[in-house]
Parts: C-alpha cells; sequence; structure tokens
C-alpha cells in the first residue's frame, strides 16, 4: 500500500474543529481509507465462497460520526504535544 501522502498539521486540525469547510474535507479525506477499511463487510455467497463488499451506507455514517467528533477534538492537549516537539 502507498504511504499516506496527505498530513494533517495543527493548524488543519484547529480550522476543522472551528468547522471550516476546506478542513473538514481534509480531515474525511486523510481517513478516507480507514473509513472504507471499517465499511468493508463479508457476504457470505450461496456456494460457500465469502465475498468482501463495502457497505456505502456504513461508510455515510462512520464519515458523519467523525463530522460530528471533530469539534470534541483535545486542541488544547494537541497543543501542548506540539510545543514539547
Amino acid at each position: 500500500m502507498k504511504e499516506q501522502e496527505c498530513t494533517l498539521d495543527l493548524h488543519t486540525i484547529e480550522v476543522a474543529v472551528a468547522g471550516e469547510k476546506w478542513a473538514l474535507e481534509k480531515v474525511l479525506a486523510y481517513y478516507a481509507d480507514y473509513i472504507v477499511e471499517l465499511a468493508t463487510v463479508e457476504i457470505e455467497q450461496p456456494d460457500g465462497s465469502v465475498k468482501k463488499i463495502v457497505d456505502e451506507d456504513l461508510k455515510q455514517q462512520i464519515g458523519l460520526k467523525l463530522l460530528e467528533e471533530i469539534p470534541n477534538f483535545p486542541l488544547e492537549e494537541a497543543k501542548k504535544e506540539a510545543a514539547k516537539e
């Protein structure tokens, strides 16, 4: 798997917590592969084989939940950690 090209810096996270659309989209893009992984389910076929599919409804629910939780991100804690580095 290719290494993640998109990174989330503290500024982007701060702006996402404030509700800025471009930053929220960047957060969703950053976690897109992980969301797909979480939304992938196995369906047993009549012949006994197992097929993996992405449950699109579950994928949407996970993305929406992420967007709902972004305002609760512990920003002060993250700033303290960033200051240590």
